[in-house]
């Protein structure tokens, strides 16, 4: 990572956050914003690799910031730095781009082995997160879509495997204890999975696993 927006508005949380983000990420260069106003402003003028968002902020919504980044820099990765685990927080911002999502009631060091992976590729989400992910898409009350209506999308009983165990919100290194199998192997299958199915975040992938009926067997 070298070029890094971090948006939160209490002087002492970003503070900590930015000595967080400088032990996983060294020498990056760190663009520090309060408010939506100048965190818009920044990403006018600096091209971010990553921007860490609070979501509640003075003038707005952090969701905004996400939205915006998503558009102008569609390669730059956002994830959100928030207490709020709520659906009316967390849904709004997966909608808007957000590639990963954490609790700043987790302990730093947990926060910060969370960003690590993000070089491996694996989006940085809680796994209270996860399961409430998982929780809102299993308990709408949706008719059941016919064999006709429903896409067909090829996965193998190994894919399968191992998307359900992304859904649940194991890590990488986790699955592949699992399945006896390398992390390596299990980045591999992820990513192909994340192809077949059209999805770039775990939270689709969860949602995606509970359609294909994976959390029933």
């Amino acid at each position: 990572m070298n070029n890094i927006l971090l948006l939160e508005d209490l002087p002492e949380i970003r503070a900590w956050m930015k000595q967080l983000v400088l032990q996983v990420f060294p020498n990056s260069l760190i663009s520090e914003a309060a408010r939506v106003h100048d965190a818009r402003e920044l990403i006018t003028a600096v091209k971010f690799d990553l921007a860490l968002i609070d979501l509640g902020l003075p003038d707005g919504s952090g969701v905004d910031v996400v939205a915006a980044l998503r558009e102008s820099q569609p390669e730059a990765q956002s994830v959100v730095v928030t207490i709020h685990d709520d659906d009316d927080h967390l849904f709004p911002a997966l909608q808007a781009g957000a590639f990963g999502y954490l609790l700043k009631e987790q302990a730093r060091e947990l926060i910060a082995e969370q960003l690590k992976r993000m070089s491996q590729g694996e989006p940085p989400l809680s796994p209270s997160i996860a399961r409430r992910v998982i929780s809102y898409f299993a308990a709408q009350a949706r008719p059941q879509q016919s064999a006709h209506s429903m896409p067909h999308v090829a996965l193998t009983e190994r894919e399968n495997e191992v998307l359900l165990r992304v859904a649940k919100g194991f890590t990488l290194p986790e699955i592949g204890v699992q399945l006896n199998l390398s992390r390596h192997t299990i980045a591999d299958y992820v990513k192909q999975i994340y192809r077949k199915l059209n999805v770039s975040s775990r939270a689709e992938a969860a949602l995606e696993a509970q359609r294909l009926g994976l959390f029933r067997r």
